[in-house]
Protein backbone atom coordinates (compact mmCIF):
# COMPACT_ATOMS: atom_id res chain seq x y z
CA UNK A 1 0.00 0.00 0.00
CA UNK A 2 1.52 3.26 -1.07
CA UNK A 3 2.31 5.95 1.38
CA UNK A 4 -0.17 8.84 1.62
CA UNK A 5 -3.27 6.92 0.43
CA UNK A 6 -6.20 7.10 2.95
CA UNK A 7 -7.17 3.87 4.65
CA UNK A 8 -10.76 2.72 3.88
CA UNK A 9 -12.78 1.75 6.94
CA UNK A 10 -14.43 -1.68 6.74
CA UNK A 11 -17.22 -0.79 9.28
CA UNK A 12 -20.71 -0.17 7.87
CA UNK A 13 -23.58 1.11 10.16
CA UNK A 14 -26.58 -1.18 10.48
CA UNK A 15 -30.08 -0.36 9.23
CA UNK A 16 -31.27 0.36 12.77
CA UNK A 17 -28.37 2.71 13.37
CA UNK A 18 -28.97 4.53 10.10
CA UNK A 19 -32.71 4.95 10.72
CA UNK A 20 -32.85 5.05 14.52
CA UNK A 21 -34.36 8.53 14.71
CA UNK A 22 -37.06 7.83 12.13
CA UNK A 23 -37.97 4.52 13.76
CA UNK A 24 -38.26 6.07 17.22
CA UNK A 25 -40.42 8.88 15.89
CA UNK A 26 -42.62 6.46 13.93
CA UNK A 27 -43.02 4.15 16.93
CA UNK A 28 -44.09 7.05 19.13
CA UNK A 29 -46.67 8.10 16.55
CA UNK A 30 -48.08 4.55 16.37
CA UNK A 31 -48.38 4.38 20.15
CA UNK A 32 -50.15 7.73 20.25
CA UNK A 33 -52.53 6.60 17.51
CA UNK A 34 -53.37 3.38 19.36
CA UNK A 35 -54.00 5.25 22.63
CA UNK A 36 -56.19 7.77 20.81
CA UNK A 37 -58.16 5.01 19.11
CA UNK A 38 -58.68 3.25 22.44
CA UNK A 39 -60.12 6.36 24.05
CA UNK A 40 -62.18 7.22 20.97
CA UNK A 41 -63.86 3.82 20.82
CA UNK A 42 -64.48 3.84 24.57
CA UNK A 43 -66.09 7.26 24.40
CA UNK A 44 -68.18 6.55 21.31
CA UNK A 45 -69.13 2.95 22.17
CA UNK A 46 -72.80 2.45 22.94
CA UNK A 47 -73.52 2.71 26.65
CA UNK A 48 -76.34 0.19 26.33
CA UNK A 49 -77.97 -2.16 23.84
CA UNK A 50 -81.56 -3.23 23.24
CA UNK A 51 -82.83 -6.67 22.27
CA UNK A 52 -86.48 -5.67 21.75
CA UNK A 53 -88.21 -2.32 21.39
CA UNK A 54 -91.42 -2.30 23.42
CA UNK A 55 -94.28 -1.53 21.04
CA UNK A 56 -97.45 0.35 21.86
CA UNK A 57 -100.33 -1.52 23.45
CA UNK A 58 -103.92 -0.41 24.10
CA UNK A 59 -104.31 1.82 27.14
CA UNK A 60 -105.45 0.27 30.40
CA UNK A 61 -103.54 -3.00 30.27
CA UNK A 62 -103.15 -4.50 33.77
CA UNK A 63 -100.24 -4.16 36.13
CA UNK A 64 -98.02 -7.23 36.67
CA UNK A 65 -99.96 -8.11 39.85
CA UNK A 66 -103.25 -8.19 37.93
CA UNK A 67 -104.76 -5.01 39.34
CA UNK A 68 -106.28 -2.58 36.83
CA UNK A 69 -104.42 0.46 35.60
CA UNK A 70 -105.64 3.72 34.19
CA UNK A 71 -102.75 4.54 31.92
CA UNK A 72 -99.88 2.91 30.12
CA UNK A 73 -98.75 -0.65 29.62
CA UNK A 74 -96.78 -3.23 31.57
CA UNK A 75 -93.24 -4.30 30.69
CA UNK A 76 -91.65 -7.55 31.93
CA UNK A 77 -89.37 -7.00 34.90
CA UNK A 78 -85.64 -7.19 34.10
CA UNK A 79 -84.36 -7.22 37.68
CA UNK A 80 -82.43 -4.53 39.51
CA UNK A 81 -78.80 -5.63 39.69
CA UNK A 82 -76.01 -3.13 40.27
CA UNK A 83 -73.27 -3.20 37.62
CA UNK A 84 -69.80 -1.70 37.42
CA UNK A 85 -69.86 1.92 36.29
CA UNK A 86 -68.90 2.19 32.64
CA UNK A 87 -69.89 -1.35 31.72
CA UNK A 88 -72.55 -1.30 28.99
CA UNK A 89 -75.75 -3.27 29.62
CA UNK A 90 -77.98 -5.10 27.15
CA UNK A 91 -81.64 -4.64 27.99
CA UNK A 92 -84.22 -7.18 26.86
CA UNK A 93 -86.72 -4.34 26.39
CA UNK A 94 -86.31 -0.67 25.55
CA UNK A 95 -87.02 1.87 26.79
CA UNK A 96 -86.10 -0.07 29.93
CA UNK A 97 -88.52 0.39 32.83
CA UNK A 98 -86.34 -1.86 35.02
CA UNK A 99 -83.00 -3.64 34.76
CA UNK A 100 -79.34 -3.45 35.74
CA UNK A 101 -78.01 -0.03 36.67
CA UNK A 102 -75.21 1.95 38.28
CA UNK A 103 -75.00 2.65 42.00
CA UNK A 104 -73.32 5.99 42.69
CA UNK A 105 -75.94 8.33 44.08
CA UNK A 106 -76.09 11.83 42.67
CA UNK A 107 -73.51 11.12 39.97
CA UNK A 108 -74.04 7.93 37.99
CA UNK A 109 -77.27 6.66 39.52
CA UNK A 110 -79.65 7.69 40.89
CA UNK A 111 -78.92 10.82 38.89
CA UNK A 112 -80.13 14.29 39.90
CA UNK A 113 -83.77 14.94 39.08
CA UNK A 114 -83.91 17.61 36.38
CA UNK A 115 -84.21 18.25 32.64
CA UNK A 116 -81.24 16.94 30.63
CA UNK A 117 -80.50 18.36 27.19
CA UNK A 118 -80.04 16.24 24.06
CA UNK A 119 -76.24 16.31 24.33
CA UNK A 120 -75.93 15.71 28.09
CA UNK A 121 -75.13 12.01 27.60
CA UNK A 122 -77.61 10.50 30.04
CA UNK A 123 -77.65 6.71 30.22
CA UNK A 124 -80.42 4.31 31.23
CA UNK A 125 -77.99 2.70 33.68
CA UNK A 126 -78.26 5.95 35.63
CA UNK A 127 -81.96 6.84 35.56
CA UNK A 128 -83.13 3.24 36.06
CA UNK A 129 -81.86 3.64 39.63
CA UNK A 130 -84.28 6.58 39.96
CA UNK A 131 -87.09 4.29 38.82
CA UNK A 132 -86.03 1.74 41.43
CA UNK A 133 -86.70 4.36 44.11
CA UNK A 134 -90.16 5.22 42.77
CA UNK A 135 -89.39 8.06 40.36
CA UNK A 136 -90.94 8.84 37.02
CA UNK A 137 -88.60 9.25 34.05
CA UNK A 138 -89.78 11.21 31.02
CA UNK A 139 -87.96 10.44 27.77
CA UNK A 140 -87.91 12.34 24.49
CA UNK A 141 -86.86 10.95 21.12
CA UNK A 142 -84.82 13.27 18.91
CA UNK A 143 -85.07 10.85 15.97
CA UNK A 144 -88.85 11.33 15.99
CA UNK A 145 -88.77 15.12 16.09
CA UNK A 146 -89.08 15.69 19.84
CA UNK A 147 -85.97 17.87 20.12
CA UNK A 148 -87.48 21.28 19.42
CA UNK A 149 -87.22 24.50 21.36
CA UNK A 150 -90.95 24.43 22.12
CA UNK A 151 -90.77 20.90 23.57
CA UNK A 152 -87.68 21.76 25.61
CA UNK A 153 -89.49 24.78 27.06
CA UNK A 154 -92.55 22.67 27.96
CA UNK A 155 -90.44 19.96 29.61
CA UNK A 156 -88.44 22.49 31.61
CA UNK A 157 -91.68 24.08 32.79
CA UNK A 158 -92.91 20.64 33.87
CA UNK A 159 -89.84 20.26 36.11
CA UNK A 160 -90.53 23.60 37.81
CA UNK A 161 -94.17 22.74 38.61
CA UNK A 162 -93.81 19.01 39.34
CA UNK A 163 -95.69 17.71 42.40
CA UNK A 164 -94.36 15.71 45.33
CA UNK A 165 -94.57 11.94 44.98
CA UNK A 166 -98.06 10.42 45.35
CA UNK A 167 -97.37 7.77 48.03
CA UNK A 168 -94.28 8.74 50.02
CA UNK A 169 -94.51 12.51 49.59
CA UNK A 170 -90.93 12.76 48.31
CA UNK A 171 -90.20 16.37 47.42
CA UNK A 172 -90.10 17.11 43.71
CA UNK A 173 -86.55 17.50 42.47
CA UNK A 174 -85.05 14.93 44.82
CA UNK A 175 -85.57 11.72 42.85
CA UNK A 176 -88.14 12.79 40.24
CA UNK A 177 -88.68 13.85 37.60
CA UNK A 178 -85.80 12.89 35.36
CA UNK A 179 -86.27 14.14 31.79
CA UNK A 180 -83.74 12.79 29.31
CA UNK A 181 -83.14 11.92 25.69
CA UNK A 182 -83.68 8.33 24.57
CA UNK A 183 -84.06 7.46 20.89
CA UNK A 184 -84.70 3.70 21.04
CA UNK A 185 -88.49 3.79 21.29
CA UNK A 186 -91.43 3.97 18.86
CA UNK A 187 -92.83 7.31 20.03
CA UNK A 188 -91.66 10.90 20.41
CA UNK A 189 -92.13 10.76 24.20
CA UNK A 190 -92.56 8.22 26.99
CA UNK A 191 -93.13 8.34 30.74
CA UNK A 192 -91.77 5.43 32.80
CA UNK A 193 -92.21 4.09 36.31
CA UNK A 194 -90.87 0.73 37.44
CA UNK A 195 -92.22 -2.03 35.13
CA UNK A 196 -94.66 0.32 33.41
CA UNK A 197 -94.64 2.98 30.69
CA UNK A 198 -96.93 5.18 28.66
CA UNK A 199 -96.10 6.42 25.16
CA UNK A 200 -96.98 9.98 24.14
CA UNK A 201 -97.03 11.88 20.87
CA UNK A 202 -96.76 15.31 22.53
CA UNK A 203 -95.67 16.81 25.83
CA UNK A 204 -99.01 15.92 27.39
CA UNK A 205 -98.45 17.35 30.86
CA UNK A 206 -101.87 16.33 32.21
CA UNK A 207 -101.42 12.73 31.15
CA UNK A 208 -97.88 12.55 32.54
CA UNK A 209 -99.05 13.85 35.91
CA UNK A 210 -102.00 11.44 35.97
CA UNK A 211 -99.67 8.54 35.14
CA UNK A 212 -97.35 9.58 37.96
CA UNK A 213 -100.22 9.98 40.41
CA UNK A 214 -101.82 6.61 39.71
CA UNK A 215 -98.83 4.37 38.89
CA UNK A 216 -95.69 5.68 40.64
CA UNK A 217 -94.33 4.16 43.87
CA UNK A 218 -96.51 1.04 43.54
CA UNK A 219 -94.19 -1.50 41.94
CA UNK A 220 -90.61 -0.28 42.51
CA UNK A 221 -88.46 -2.81 44.43
CA UNK A 222 -86.93 -0.21 46.78
CA UNK A 223 -89.85 1.80 48.19
CA UNK A 224 -88.90 4.94 50.06
CA UNK A 225 -91.67 4.58 52.65
CA UNK A 226 -94.09 2.01 54.03
CA UNK A 227 -96.62 1.10 51.39
CA UNK A 228 -100.26 1.90 52.21
CA UNK A 229 -102.51 -0.94 53.29
CA UNK A 230 -105.28 -1.94 50.91
CA UNK A 231 -108.47 0.02 51.48
CA UNK A 232 -110.99 -1.96 53.55
CA UNK A 233 -114.47 -2.13 52.03
CA UNK A 234 -117.22 -1.18 54.49
CA UNK A 235 -119.25 -4.15 55.72
CA UNK A 236 -123.05 -4.41 55.70
CA UNK A 237 -124.97 -3.82 58.98
CA UNK A 238 -124.92 -6.81 61.29
CA UNK A 239 -127.98 -9.06 61.05
CA UNK A 240 -130.02 -9.82 64.20
CA UNK A 241 -129.01 -12.86 66.17
CA UNK A 242 -130.18 -16.08 64.59
CA UNK A 243 -130.95 -14.58 61.19
CA UNK A 244 -129.04 -15.32 58.04
CA UNK A 245 -126.06 -13.14 57.26
CA UNK A 246 -126.46 -10.71 54.33
CA UNK A 247 -125.12 -11.65 50.94
CA UNK A 248 -121.34 -11.33 50.69
CA UNK A 249 -118.36 -12.64 52.63
CA UNK A 250 -119.31 -13.41 56.23
CA UNK A 251 -117.04 -11.86 58.85
CA UNK A 252 -115.77 -14.29 61.49
CA UNK A 253 -117.19 -14.02 64.99
CA UNK A 254 -115.53 -11.25 66.96
CA UNK A 255 -113.91 -9.67 63.88
CA UNK A 256 -113.68 -5.92 63.73
CA UNK A 257 -115.63 -3.89 61.23
CA UNK A 258 -113.97 -0.86 59.61
CA UNK A 259 -114.76 2.47 61.18
CA UNK A 260 -115.96 5.35 59.03
CA UNK A 261 -114.44 7.93 61.34
CA UNK A 262 -110.82 7.51 60.24
CA UNK A 263 -109.44 6.08 57.02
CA UNK A 264 -107.55 2.87 57.59
CA UNK A 265 -108.44 2.57 61.31
CA UNK A 266 -110.59 -0.27 62.59
CA UNK A 267 -113.02 0.05 65.51
CA UNK A 268 -114.40 -2.94 67.42
CA UNK A 269 -117.88 -3.98 66.34
CA UNK A 270 -120.69 -3.17 68.78
CA UNK A 271 -123.00 -5.78 67.26
CA UNK A 272 -123.25 -9.08 69.14
CA UNK A 273 -121.63 -12.15 67.66
CA UNK A 274 -123.92 -14.42 65.67
CA UNK A 275 -124.69 -17.58 67.62
CA UNK A 276 -123.91 -20.86 65.85
CA UNK A 277 -126.93 -22.57 64.32
CA UNK A 278 -127.62 -26.23 63.79
CA UNK A 279 -128.56 -25.47 60.21
CA UNK A 280 -125.68 -25.14 57.72
CA UNK A 281 -124.62 -21.59 57.29
CA UNK A 282 -125.12 -19.98 53.87
CA UNK A 283 -122.15 -20.21 51.53
CA UNK A 284 -120.27 -16.94 51.36
CA UNK A 285 -119.96 -15.56 47.88
CA UNK A 286 -116.38 -14.97 46.71
CA UNK A 287 -114.88 -11.56 47.30
CA UNK A 288 -114.48 -9.48 44.17
CA UNK A 289 -110.98 -9.65 42.72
Amino acid sequence: MGAGRPRRSLYQPSFLERHRKALVTGGALVILALVGAFFFFNVTAAAYACTTITQREPAGTPLPNGSPALLGQAQPDMGNLHVAIGNPVRYAYCPPASGSHYNNSGVDGPIPAKYYGPDDGTKPEGWIHNLEHGAVVILYNCKMGACTDANATALQALVRTFPDSPVCGEKAGVIAPVIARFDDMPAPFAALVWDRLVYLDTVDTARILEFYKTEAERTNPEPQCAQPSPTLAPSSPAAPSGSAAPSGSAAPSGSAAPSSSAAGSVAPSSAPSIEPSSAPSPTASPSPS
